[in-house]
């Protein structure tokens, strides 16, 4: 299965572009220091690389079959 990522804000969003601001939302990301788990795609990847410069990832291990038992 595929892996998820550990998303938090390090930096604010204050005197970026509109378009920044949006994709941190879209994140589900409020404020510096937030941090969420979204799944590991393309989709998401694309918006992570968009606000790289706001933000820390980590990778996490996907849910396997012995995990989910």
């Amino acid at each position: 299965m595929p892996g998820r990522l550990r998303v938090t804000q390090v930096k604010s969003t204050i005197s970026h572009i509109e378009r920044n601001r949006a994709t941190i939302r879209a994140l589900g990301l409020h404020r510096i220091g937030d941090t969420v788990v979204v799944p590991d795609n393309p989709a998401t990847r694309g918006m992570v690389r968009q606000v790289r410069f706001l933000v820390r990832v980590e990778e996490l291990p996907g849910a396997g079959p012995e995990e989910t038992r």
